[in-house]
């Protein structure tokens, strides 16, 4: 079964994020991850987080290695509290006390979010799978269909300047293998970069080339003068002397071609520094005693056909029309999961994946709304009400803010403020609650 019995899923409707981020994490204890669509954005709410003294690390495909393990490493023995991260986060994770996943921005699929809210409470424990939903999140949506399947048109635009970009000739180009650098790429032809992205991506399915992702080069150097040169070099300093020994020890053919090396374990080897090894190999670098090409990331086009004119270029339905159609029906599915406020949350999930269930999980905001409509009648909801009147009087207030001040269960609260939020009585204006005229 799908059913995960612990696991409360939550949607949270609401004008200001951040706010709604703090208040949950401030009252649900606990390991937690929060997912964000791309990578500036990772930084950015550490940087919030941290500035509330909230323990933080940001994770994406674009940190080396070394920093991904270390900042993992730290998560995992509490070290750190809260990792924000794009969906580069996940494969491999095993840390069974998460007690919330969050999502900040909208997963493409159900599939997605399955996979990453399945992420918390893997002890057995209660634990929350929450998104953060506001109205303009349903065009961002949208928007990611046209990206990820920009026109035909547009598509073939893309190969033919990359021809242009690589300077191939007409039937040119079989099993070449280039560099490529996407930003210089936009900005040489006046592209945005993800559906370009997007665009490489289905010429790689159609079959003309074969674009693949950032790929790790380690670092190389080469000698660029003669092994009795060196000997006769003066004032290089002890540490760049140490360093040379040991490059001459532990790697061969440095003076004939490229070697590939690596800092960490000439760190180990030296007692040096990784940035003391990088500063002294550039400094070398400048004297024209090496040539020391540093670690990077690189994407990669790799031509698995020659280049061709461009009538004879053919998408076909199975790799365009058919794909971009299951793509569609997903992110109307997520859609429909979020805006949803009267089918259980878990039964929703569980009938996209074709598994039956009769009965509610008594736990989702769904079902939370509908016990508060059936139970929280009478005396209790006008107690209640009359409170958050009250300080409603004063100034419109935020959720958060109501649910700190009210001596009351914060979750009861919250029920209450949403009922009567349908119920018009009182209405949400830039992330306030004012009581309705």
């Amino acid at each position: 079964s799908f059913e995960r019995k612990n696991l409360a899923y939550m949607v949270r409707q609401t004008d200001n994020k951040t706010q709604e981020l703090l208040h949950i994490l401030r009252k649900v204890p606990g390991s937690a991850i929060i997912y964000v669509r791309n990578r500036r954005r990772t930084k950015e709410i550490t940087e919030l987080l941290v500035n509330e003294d909230i323990t933080a690390d940001f994770y994406h495909a674009g940190l080396d290695n070394a920093v991904k393990d270390l900042r993992q490493k730290r998560w995992q023995s509490g070290e750190v509290r809260v990792m924000v991260a794009t969906n580069a986060f996940g494969m491999g994770i095993d840390k069974p006390d998460v007690r919330i996943v969050l999502h900040l921005d909208l997963p493409d699929s159900p599939e997605a979010y399955f996979q990453e809210a399945g992420r918390a409470g893997r002890d057995g424990k209660k634990a929350y799978a929450v998104i953060l939903y506001t109205k303009t999140d349903r065009t961002t949506l949208h928007r990611r269909v046209v990206d990820t399947f920009p026109d035909k048109e547009y598509i073939l635009n893309v190969y033919e300047h990359l021809q242009y970009y690589y300077q191939m000739a007409m039937g040119d180009g079989f099993q070449c293998v280039r560099e490529f650098n996407l930003e210089e790429f936009c900005r040489k032809f006046k592209y945005f970069p993800v559906p370009v992205d997007s665009a490489l991506k289905i010429l790689t399915q159609a079959g003309y080339l074969e674009y693949t992702d950032e790929q790790d080069n380690a670092s190389r150097i080469l000698f660029t003068i003669r092994r009795d040169e060196l000997y006769r070099l003066r004032e290089m300093g002890t540490e760049a002397e140490a360093l040379i020994q040991m490059i001459l020890r532990s790697y061969t053919g440095v003076f004939t071609d490229y070697a590939y090396i690596s800092e960490a374990t000439l760190s180990v080897r030296t007692g040096l520094t990784r940035e003391q090894i990088y500063n002294i190999l550039v400094t070398l670098t400048k004297r024209r005693i090496v040539d020391y090409i540093p670690h990077k990331k690189t994407p990669y086009i790799i031509y698995t056909r020659e280049r061709q004119e461009l009538r004879f270029v053919h998408i076909p339905p199975a790799v365009y029309e058919e794909r971009k159609a299951r793509y569609e029906a997903r992110i109307k599915a997520m859609e429909e999961y979020v805006i949803s406020e009267n089918v259980c949350r878990s039964r929703m999930l569980l009938r996209y994946f074709g598994e039956k269930n009769e009965h509610n999980c008594g736990q989702c905001d769904v079902c939370l709304s509908h016990r508060t409509t059936d139970t929280l009648t009478g005396k209790s909801l006008e107690e209640l009400k009359k409170k958050i009147a009250e300080l409603l009087a004063q100034k419109p207030h935020t959720p958060a803010e109501i649910a700190e001040k009210i001596e009351a269960e914060k979750e009861r609260v919250s029920q209450v403020i949403q009922y009567l939020l349908e119920e018009g009585e009182w209405k949400m204006q830039d992330g306030m609650i004012h009581i309705s005229k």
